[in-house]
């Protein structure tokens, strides 16, 4: 057996998440499960990194599956591209050490959540950010993001109320980066729980439209009460850009 990684890239617009579930093959995990089983000719099961939602993207999405066949990673690769939906594509495509695993594994993730302030939706983008037009106050939108770095208990913002595991993580930075077309919020820590960083977004676009007070992270933390947080924001505007290794 050979234990081989890919990296993937996704436009998630049409799909039901990263992870299968059941026979739902409309997922990302399902659509590359079937394409690599049709070229090893019996069913494979691969590790994501991490379960990306429904109609979250990836630039950088890492998966590992150990297979049994005579085959170069630039095979593999040439094959997957060659079948899977356009809206896909294996980007990279290595030979990885036998205990390697994509999930238990990764050490920290990338993602960026992209909002439009512009007066009008960009036609050609709308699939890839949220739109709210309007001027947004930056400077507090920093001050609110300072008091969510480091390690805290982020149940207040989870989605999952049923979390039974562990919620606190550690958020390394969150950084506004202003471009020609969407605000770029950039969130880098060592992993992030189902909506967290919609739901992160939510909050800190109702600082920057004035909502709520920059000060008030602290006490949303120690709430540990979703409803205290704000809104979870669309999937569209969220990509997963990398997963770091050690």
């Amino acid at each position: 057996m050979t234990n081989f990684v890919f990296t993937i890239a996704y436009d998630g617009s049409r799909y039901h998440g990263w992870q299968r579930l059941g026979g739902d093959e409309m997922t990302i995990q399902g659509k590359l499960e079937h394409v690599l089983g049709e070229f090893c000719g019996h069913r494979v099961e691969i590790n994501g990194a991490g379960r990306t939602d429904a109609g979250v993207h990836a630039r950088g999405q890492v998966a590992s599956v150990p297979l049994a066949v005579d085959a170069s990673p630039e095979e593999l690769m040439a094959y997957c591209n060659r079948y899977l939906p356009e809206d896909i594509a294996v980007t990279d495509c290595r030979v990885a050490p036998e205990r390697f695993h994509a999930r238990l594994n990764a050490r920290a993730k990338r993602y960026t959540y992209r909002i439009r302030t512009a007066g009008y939706p960009d036609v050609f983008a709308r699939r890839f950010q949220y739109a709210a037009p309007g001027a947004l106050d930056l400077d507090a939108m920093r001050r609110a993001a300072a008091d969510l770095t480091g390690t805290h208990d982020f149940k207040a913002f989870c989605g999952n109320k049923r979390m039974k595991k562990s919620t606190v993580r550690t958020i390394y930075s969150i950084d506004f980066v202003e471009t020609d077309g969407p605000l770029e919020l950039r969130y880098y820590g060592d992993g992030f729980l189902q909506y967290m960083i919609r739901i992160l977004s939510g909050t800190l676009l109702e600082v920057g439209q004035g909502v709520r007070p920059a000060g008030d992270m602290g006490r949303i933390l120690a709430s540990l009460d979703r409803a205290e947080a704000g809104p979870t924001l669309p999937a569209r505007g969220l990509t997963l850009e990398k997963v770091e290794y050690s």
